[in-house]
Protein backbone atom coordinates (compact mmCIF):
# COMPACT_ATOMS: atom_id res chain seq x y z
CA UNK A 1 0.00 0.00 0.00
CA UNK A 2 1.83 3.46 -1.15
CA UNK A 3 -0.03 6.17 1.19
CA UNK A 4 0.69 6.84 4.43
CA UNK A 5 -1.83 4.78 6.40
CA UNK A 6 -3.54 6.79 10.24
CA UNK A 7 -4.35 3.90 12.38
CA UNK A 8 -7.62 4.46 14.63
CA UNK A 9 -8.24 3.22 18.63
CA UNK A 10 -10.18 0.05 17.02
CA UNK A 11 -7.56 -1.68 14.86
CA UNK A 12 -4.89 -1.79 17.40
CA UNK A 13 -7.24 -2.66 20.28
CA UNK A 14 -8.04 -5.64 18.05
CA UNK A 15 -4.04 -6.34 16.92
CA UNK A 16 -3.59 -6.54 20.57
CA UNK A 17 -6.16 -8.69 21.68
CA UNK A 18 -5.89 -11.82 20.30
CA UNK A 19 -9.62 -12.73 21.36
CA UNK A 20 -11.04 -9.59 20.15
CA UNK A 21 -13.50 -10.54 16.79
CA UNK A 22 -11.61 -8.27 14.93
CA UNK A 23 -8.28 -9.71 15.45
CA UNK A 24 -7.64 -11.78 12.25
CA UNK A 25 -9.25 -9.37 9.74
CA UNK A 26 -6.79 -6.74 10.99
CA UNK A 27 -3.57 -9.38 10.84
CA UNK A 28 -4.64 -9.46 7.00
CA UNK A 29 -4.95 -6.25 6.97
CA UNK A 30 -1.64 -5.56 8.63
CA UNK A 31 0.08 -8.03 5.88
CA UNK A 32 -0.80 -5.44 3.12
CA UNK A 33 0.51 -1.99 5.78
CA UNK A 34 3.75 -0.30 5.33
CA UNK A 35 5.30 0.45 8.69
CA UNK A 36 5.17 2.86 10.71
CA UNK A 37 1.87 3.60 11.15
CA UNK A 38 0.90 7.42 11.87
CA UNK A 39 -1.87 8.57 15.07
CA UNK A 40 -2.06 10.74 18.05
CA UNK A 41 -1.84 10.82 21.32
CA UNK A 42 -5.18 10.59 21.57
CA UNK A 43 -5.63 7.28 20.22
CA UNK A 44 -3.22 5.55 21.82
CA UNK A 45 -4.21 6.88 25.38
CA UNK A 46 -7.88 5.39 24.20
CA UNK A 47 -6.03 2.09 23.14
CA UNK A 48 -4.29 1.61 26.55
CA UNK A 49 -7.70 2.37 28.69
CA UNK A 50 -9.57 -0.50 26.49
CA UNK A 51 -6.98 -2.88 26.87
CA UNK A 52 -6.57 -2.72 30.32
CA UNK A 53 -10.28 -2.17 30.61
CA UNK A 54 -10.38 -5.51 29.26
CA UNK A 55 -7.46 -7.68 30.36
CA UNK A 56 -5.06 -6.80 28.31
CA UNK A 57 -1.42 -5.07 29.06
CA UNK A 58 -1.79 -1.48 28.04
CA UNK A 59 2.27 -1.37 27.96
CA UNK A 60 1.95 -3.42 24.94
CA UNK A 61 0.68 -0.61 22.81
CA UNK A 62 3.66 1.41 24.19
CA UNK A 63 5.68 -1.43 22.34
CA UNK A 64 4.41 -0.98 19.01
CA UNK A 65 5.50 2.89 19.66
CA UNK A 66 9.26 1.36 20.20
CA UNK A 67 9.45 -1.23 17.41
CA UNK A 68 7.73 1.76 15.06
CA UNK A 69 5.04 0.04 14.06
CA UNK A 70 2.72 2.93 14.99
CA UNK A 71 4.45 6.43 15.07
CA UNK A 72 3.00 10.04 16.24
CA UNK A 73 2.55 12.55 13.78
CA UNK A 74 -0.08 15.18 15.25
CA UNK A 75 0.85 18.26 17.35
CA UNK A 76 -2.21 19.00 19.16
CA UNK A 77 -0.97 22.27 20.41
CA UNK A 78 -1.52 23.76 16.69
CA UNK A 79 -4.63 22.33 15.86
CA UNK A 80 -6.59 23.34 19.01
CA UNK A 81 -9.02 25.41 16.87
CA UNK A 82 -9.49 22.91 14.32
CA UNK A 83 -10.32 19.63 16.52
CA UNK A 84 -12.47 22.23 18.24
CA UNK A 85 -14.37 23.34 15.09
CA UNK A 86 -14.63 19.61 14.03
CA UNK A 87 -16.56 18.46 17.74
CA UNK A 88 -18.78 20.96 17.32
CA UNK A 89 -19.69 20.08 13.68
CA UNK A 90 -19.97 16.88 14.24
CA UNK A 91 -21.55 16.85 18.20
CA UNK A 92 -24.90 15.35 16.96
CA UNK A 93 -22.83 12.41 15.83
CA UNK A 94 -21.07 13.07 18.32
CA UNK A 95 -17.72 12.93 17.68
CA UNK A 96 -14.96 12.00 20.02
CA UNK A 97 -11.91 13.87 20.76
CA UNK A 98 -9.54 10.75 19.26
CA UNK A 99 -11.89 10.87 16.49
CA UNK A 100 -11.33 14.89 15.47
CA UNK A 101 -7.90 14.61 15.73
CA UNK A 102 -7.93 11.47 13.08
CA UNK A 103 -9.86 13.96 10.88
CA UNK A 104 -7.89 16.19 11.56
CA UNK A 105 -5.00 14.33 10.82
CA UNK A 106 -6.38 13.10 7.43
CA UNK A 107 -6.74 16.90 6.42
CA UNK A 108 -3.09 17.70 7.02
CA UNK A 109 -1.69 14.36 5.16
CA UNK A 110 -4.03 14.51 2.53
CA UNK A 111 -3.18 11.26 0.70
CA UNK A 112 -3.34 9.33 3.92
CA UNK A 113 -5.97 6.64 4.80
CA UNK A 114 -7.09 5.88 7.61
CA UNK A 115 -7.42 2.11 9.28
CA UNK A 116 -10.10 2.22 10.99
CA UNK A 117 -13.09 -0.03 12.76
CA UNK A 118 -15.54 2.82 13.74
CA UNK A 119 -18.33 3.24 10.79
CA UNK A 120 -18.58 7.11 11.98
CA UNK A 121 -15.95 7.86 9.83
CA UNK A 122 -18.26 7.24 6.95
CA UNK A 123 -20.01 10.42 7.92
CA UNK A 124 -17.32 12.04 8.78
CA UNK A 125 -15.47 14.82 5.98
CA UNK A 126 -11.99 15.88 5.15
CA UNK A 127 -11.91 19.54 4.48
CA UNK A 128 -15.59 19.93 4.95
CA UNK A 129 -16.88 18.05 2.13
CA UNK A 130 -14.52 15.03 0.58
CA UNK A 131 -14.94 11.53 1.94
CA UNK A 132 -11.99 9.87 4.18
CA UNK A 133 -10.05 6.96 2.47
CA UNK A 134 -10.25 4.17 4.72
CA UNK A 135 -9.52 0.62 5.15
CA UNK A 136 -12.62 -0.96 7.40
CA UNK A 137 -14.57 -4.34 7.29
CA UNK A 138 -17.43 -4.35 4.67
CA UNK A 139 -21.03 -3.54 6.23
Amino acid sequence: MNNRIIVDTGPLVALLGERDARHQWVKGQMATIRPPMLTCEAVISETCFLLGRNGGHPVSVLQLLDIGLVSMAFDLSAQVRSIRLLMGKYADVPMSFADACLVRMTEILDDSCLFTLDSDFKTYRKHGNREIPTIMPAG
